[in-house]
């Protein structure tokens, strides 16, 4: 489930009726939410948008009940202590029709869970103001019988980008990102002969990995490896920027890493304290690149290695946040929840957002981290050369435990014996079916 706070722009525009309703939803997103329920909270007597809350809609219609009761609980009295009470609610179901079906089709199918959700809002006397079904470039309303401006066989949806609402989003610097399913395509892993060639790639590196781990000093000559390939690596994307539709960017950044060092980056990634210091590429000239490198390896997180894409797929969100796209952020941080529903940094990362918090306090905390490690004399990692001055570098944190603390507050005392896992040297195996403890930090 995603949430999201109201926009923060200044920029005003006041929507009237049904259609302009359903047009303003993917600016209130950030991207078109495909097969999902959104749910939109309303604040004052003018009715302000506020949170907004995202769910993919459950395919077993025996959800649907208890599935209502908890988006409604979590939208109007679960939100942030001394949040304001929303007043009403706007009901969104968007989802695309199936085999044999139409648009009109999936509004009765989608009927009685619009229902539920109505009386799930009434029963905690916030009532919903409208309710829509969004199907195949049309839309209708649930909550209004008129058929004169609700016809049976829906309204079509204005032309992307001539609404007022477009106008406004365009002026306040709102984008739309595409479909969500566009944007999880972006991140899911290779699927058939290049993925059995990466996975064989990855075999052969985790076989290279445990010698060298066992030698004096190997884990920190592992990590050190690990993230001098990243920074050249990021010299690699930077130089080469693509161009053309996100499909086309992203083929040409699959083709700028070999399967090899790909591999050797996901192992390396897979050690919270390696993870931790590639996280200090976040803004600046280094943040685009980072951000392109980090989706590249979650698609090649293949076959049996799929759970190793957590990594990756945070550090993905974590660059979206920092650099203010909430919406991908959700996305990579969902994708990530999804792999391992434990794993510590995305938890955090993904309510931190939820609850509208600002990343900079969390740059803070690892601009600090570099600044303790050079006065201790540590010398960092080799990377690659950049005309972006120190941006380029990421900071050498202490050897030991670096969990990611709460948003907002500097890393606690650090100590122990290494990041954790299996053993204490912070690579605990994450392949399916592999230990019990997966290394969910």
């Amino acid at each position: 489930m995603e949430a999201a706070t109201g926009p923060t722009t200044e920029a005003q525009v006041t929507l009237r009726g049904p259609a302009e309703l359903a047009d303003a939803l993917p600016y209130l997103m950030g991207f078109y939410p495909d097969d999902s329920v959104v749910l939109v909270a309303l604040h004052g007597e003018r009715g302000r948008f506020g949170g907004r809350l995202r769910l993919g809609i459950p395919t077993d219609k025996e959800q649907w009940p208890d599935v209502a009761d908890q988006l409604a609980e979590c939208l109007i009295s679960a939100g942030p202590e001394g949040s304001e009470r929303p007043m009403a609610i706007i009901v969104y179901l968007c989802q695309e029709p199936g085999k044999g079906e139409s648009g009109r089709d999936v509004r009765d199918r989608l009927r009685p869970l619009a229902q539920r959700l109505r009386t799930a809002c009434g029963a905690l006397d916030v009532p919903v103001l409208e309710a829509l079904c969004l199907s195949k470039g049309r839309f209708w309303s649930y909550c209004c019988p008129d058929f004169r401006c609700c016809p049976a066989d829906g309204t079509p949806m204005v032309m992307p980008g001539t609404s007022v609402m477009a106008a406004a989003a365009a002026y306040a610097g709102m984008q739309v990102r595409g479909s969500l399913k566009e944007m999880e395509a972006r991140l899911k892993p290779r699927t058939g002969p290049r993925a059995a060639e990466q996975e064989k790639a990855l075999d052969k590196a985790a076989a290279a990995l445990v010698p060298r781990m066992l030698h004096k000093d190997g884990v920190t000559a592992v990590r050190r490896r690990t993230l001098e390939r990243a920074g050249a690596m990021i010299h690699r994307f930077r130089n080469d920027i693509p161009s053309g539709s996100n499909r086309a960017r992203d083929a040409c950044d699959d083709a700028l890493i070999t399967d090899a060092e790909a591999a050797d980056l996901i192992l390396g990634l897979q050690d919270r304290t390696t993870r931790d210091r590639a996280a200090e590429w976040m803004d600046g000239s280094v943040a685009a690149p980072a951000l392109r490198l980090w989706r590249a390896l979650a698609r090649r997180c293949a076959g049996s290695y799929s759970e190793h894409a957590v990594a990756p797929l945070t550090l993905a969100g974590w660059v979206s946040w920092s650099t203010d796209d909430g919406p991908s952020a959700r996305v990579a941080l969902s994708c990530a929840l999804s792999i391992d529903p434990d794993y510590v940094f995305a938890k955090l990362l993904h309510r931190a957002i939820n609850e509208g918090l600002d990343p900079e306090p969390l740059r803070r905390c690892l601009r600090e981290q570099q600044r303790e490690a050079l006065t201790a004399a540590v010398p960092p990692p080799a990377t690659a050369p950049s005309s972006a001055g120190t941006e380029a570098s990421p900071a050498t944190k202490r050897r030991g435990t670096s969990r990611p603390g709460p948003v907002g507050r500097p890393p606690g005392r650090r100590g122990g014996t290494g990041p954790g896992g299996r053993t204490t040297d912070g690579w605990g195996s994450r392949r399916a079916g592999r230990g019990e403890d997966r290394s969910r930090r």
